[in-house]
């Protein structure tokens, strides 16, 4: 899941050279739909995937239709590394988040502490990196984290009875058929095999592999745990950005990044008796 899931932040900066966010949306979410139509007809899953289709288009908006955009958006004029960086608070919000849902845990002093310790990291690397961006493309990472915190929310307490495929086909389908009017009117007139390699593999491995993995991570681990995978994700998409793309390894990422992993750490971990009352609670959702 990690290597998934940390190798899309360099391949976005190389798309978004020739190719419009919008693009890229539609060109990582349309081929993943077509790739999992045999799969969800062998699966005979069509009547599920029709009777959950309204939270199947929340999920697709929540965690490809907007983020996507904004992310690809963002890659455009600050680095990989810090788009990445950006979205290891997905697990604090994703704490915070499920207070107000059925999947929500009690928040005790220590998780307390890991959302105030994760908070300091991601001001203290906002802060000091602040000069490679601007706090616009920054604030669209902070909204594509709270999509990252939605999806896996959605489906663990909407979409946990509809199978895997089923899901992502259709929310990656619908997110393409959204987007298929804003790019006709931006479509590239020249692209190089380098960019529609990059896409192939995101939408191939990172999109549609990447999420059939995801749905098997939430079974066993649960919806606010599933997310922490984004610190192993983070440190591949930082190496590879330093190394394949020359980018810079700051003083915000040396200082901001170990906070935030702390804080995540401790936000989405329990202790005691509080063990018990979570797989209670996964059991209920795997069910």
């Amino acid at each position: 899941m990690a290597v998934l899931w940390g190798i899309p932040y360099l391949l976005i900066r190389v798309a978004v050279r020739q190719l419009d966010p919008g693009v890229l949306v539609l060109a990582r979410t349309g081929p993943a739909s077509l790739l999992l139509v045999p799969i969800v007809t062998h699966q005979r899953s069509w009547p599920s995937l029709v009777k959950n289709l309204k939270w199947i288009v929340v999920f697709g908006a929540a965690e490809f239709g907007v983020p996507w955009y904004l992310m690809a958006t963002a890659e455009r004029h600050i680095t990989s590394s810090l788009t990445s960086l950006i979205i290891c608070a997905v697990p604090l919000f994703s704490v915070v988040i499920g207070r107000f849902t059925s999947a929500h845990e009690p928040i005790g002093p220590r998780r307390l502490a890991g959302l105030l310790a994760g908070a300091a990291g991601v001001l203290l690397l906002v802060g000091l990196d602040l000069r490679g961006g601007s706090l616009t493309w920054i604030g669209m990472m902070l909204i594509v984290c709270v999509g990252y915190s939605i999806g896996p929310l959605v489906l663990a307490t909407k979409l946990r009875d509809v199978d895997g495929p089923a899901v992502v086909c259709g929310a990656t389908g619908v997110v393409a058929l959204a987007w298929i009017p804003y790019d006709l009117l931006h479509w590239p007139t020249r692209v190089s095999g380098e960019t529609w390699s990059s896409v192939g593999v995101l939408s191939v491995f990172c999109t549609a592999g990447a999420f059939l993995v995801f749905f098997e991570l939430i079974k066993v681990v649960g919806s606010s745990r599933s997310v922490v995978v984004v610190y192993s994700n983070t440190a591949l998409a930082v190496i590879l950005g330093v190394v394949g793309l020359h980018e810079p390894f700051t003083i915000g990422i040396a200082l901001g990044f170990p906070l935030i992993v702390l804080g995540s750490y401790l936000a989405t971990t329990v202790v005691g008796g509080a063990k018990d009352a979570r797989r209670h609670a996964d059991l209920a959702v795997n069910d």
